[in-house]
């Protein structure tokens, strides 16, 4: 194997890597502990790395290059109030993506959140007058099919799980729409995008968190069960909320933006089996087959779109639609 060859399978390792593990960690700190407050913690520990790594980037040429991409450490009140629209979506859509991993099996995690791409069509439709072809159509179906297939075949099925799953989706694909409009204030920076969107969200959730969660919150601490060992946990899984962002550009680089897209496809796949043999999710045809469909129909519909040109293909565009969170 060459250097070019190797780099590029060390590049999509990390990436199923730290997708896999954050989607675990999640599930795991989402069922222990108030869903709010994991949430709170993620957004706060992506400023402070967001700031961190603004501040060796301040020194320039003297600053390792990876350092230089981040904007400058700082916040203007103004722009704080003039991205509130899109930090709202973006914590809905956090909010949201989290509750569902309370209440489904990861197992079922991709198919409750498999309808992004149906509303991204929608809403492009309504929102930008975008009309869609037949293909496009047909592949949407086949996501759809599979969303139904595999919430018949979920042995343990949660409304209220797969419910918090769609509307997840619903709000990606809103975040997208406002990440598109803001952008131009932020000097069409992703970076700057994530800094202010976290930054409000910390804002944001502090109270919801004191409100609903403060007793939940307080018999934890006193019980010994907030120890050093789960915060560790929390911090981490805010880390690799930022690290996803850079490994899914890191891959896009390396690859293209249709090969990432199969590369996420399979690991969703292998995610979703993974699951099966890890915690003990049962299995049943339907559920299987539900999972194939939806990410099958989703490749298919990347690739689709990728044909008729409606997807960035250049290396600067891959970059301002990467970063994910």
């Amino acid at each position: 194997m060459d250097a070019q060859h190797l780099y590029v399978a060390q590049v999509v390792g990390s990436y199923w890597l730290v997708s896999i593990s954050m989607v675990y960690l999640n599930k795991v700190l989402m069922t222990s502990a108030p869903p709010l407050f994991i949430t709170w913690c993620q957004c706060v520990t992506t400023v402070v790395v967001c700031f961190a790594c603004g501040k060796v980037g301040e020194k320039g040429e003297a600053a390792p290059r990876f350092f230089r991409q981040f904007p400058s450490p700082e916040v203007s009140p103004r722009l704080l109030r003039a991205t509130l629209p899109l930090s709202l979506t973006f914590l809905s859509m956090i909010t949201l993506n989290n509750l569902c991993l309370t209440k489904v099996h990861v197992s079922f995690y991709n198919v409750a959140r498999s309808l992004t791409i149906v509303f991204n069509v929608v809403l492009s439709w309504f929102v930008l007058g975008q009309r869609s072809t037949g293909k496009t159509m047909g592949c949407l179906g086949i996501v759809v099919m599979g969303f139904v297939v595999g919430t018949q075949g979920e042995p343990q099925f949660s409304l209220s799980g797969t419910l918090y799953g769609v509307s997840s989706s619903l709000f990606v694909s809103l975040n997208s729409i406002q990440t598109k409009k803001t952008l131009p204030l932020l000097q069409d920076s992703h970076w700057r995008v994530t800094l202010y969107n976290n930054v409000n969200a910390s804002l944001l959730f502090f109270p919801l968190v004191v409100a609903w969660e403060g007793g939940e919150l307080l018999r934890m601490f006193v019980e010994g069960e907030m120890n050093g060992a789960f915060m560790v946990m929390v911090m981490t899984s805010g880390v690799m909320g930022f690290l996803i962002g850079i490994v899914t550009v890191l891959q896009i680089k390396a690859t293209s933006p249709l090969t990432h897209n199969i590369s996420g496809t399979a690991k969703a796949a292998f995610q979703a089996a993974l699951a099966h043999w890890l915690w003990g999710n049962p299995a049943t045809f339907k559920g299987v087959v539900g999972i194939l469909a939806v990410l099958g129909g989703s490749l298919a519909y990347t690739k689709v779109r990728m044909e008729e040109g409606r997807l960035p293909v250049t290396q600067k565009d891959s970059e301002k639609g990467a970063p994910k969170k």
